[in-house]
């Protein structure tokens, strides 16, 4: 099952620019929530709170319940994270309120597990994907997805189709799509400098005009 958290939330009233950036010098980050049948609202979230959730949980699949003061709580998925160029800074999240039997797509992050023969014979384990994109009802979403190396040898990949799914997940990806593979080693021709072929020289003849009356 996935990861679920909570965060504290009060509804904000100010608009703009201005409004927002009176928000973060106080350590509050602007967020809206919306969803399907819902009417979009605007909330803040403490900065510091949020900073320390999004620093262990993998945000795209976790379910948050989000309480939302004088209005109670809900339960969302995080669905865009708007940051700062410069600096370590989040300035906008963007919630999706979700409802029991309502499926959502999330992205779940995979877990390599085993040990490839390939890569003990020298080869490199090369990762296509990271994470995969599915559906399903929100108490089915998984934590992650495990991918079995333990059978690859040099050559050899792991596609899409052969990843394990719970009951009632669905993936988004195309089966055929490369999840990992084992590359051969890489050779590296040692370059031999050409020998330079040996120039024959010539020895050097002199001739000396005798000069006129010179003894022979």
């Amino acid at each position: 099952m996935a990861t679920e958290a909570r965060l504290k939330a009060e509804p904000r009233s100010g608009r703009g620019k201005g409004a927002s950036r009176k928000l973060r010098a106080s350590g509050r980050v602007p967020a809206v929530v919306y969803g399907r049948g819902e009417n979009t609202r605007s909330v803040t979230i403490n900065a510091h709170e949020l900073s320390r959730l999004l620093s262990r949980v993998h945000v795209e699949n976790t379910v948050i319940e989000l309480e939302i003061a004088g209005e109670g709580s809900l339960k969302a998925l995080v669905r865009e994270i708007q940051t700062h160029a410069f600096r370590d800074a989040v300035l906008h999240v963007d919630f999706y309120q979700i409802h029991a039997g309502e499926s959502v797509t999330v992205s779940v992050p995979l877990r390599f597990i085993g040990a490839a023969p390939g890569v003990k014979a020298g080869g490199m384990l090369q990762h296509a994907m990271d994470e995969i994109e599915i559906r399903c009802l929100p108490d089915a979403i998984p934590e992650s997805l495990e991918v079995d190396i333990s059978g690859l040898e040099i050559g050899d990949s792991v596609h899409v189709s052969q990843i394990s799914l719970p009951q009632g997940v669905e993936s988004l990806e195309d089966a055929d799509r490369s999840v990992c593979s084992v590359l051969p080693p890489t050779v590296v021709k040692e370059e031999v400098p050409e020998v330079a072929a040996e120039t024959r020289v010539e020895p050097e003849v002199i001739s000396r005009r005798k000069e006129e009356g010179e003894e022979s």
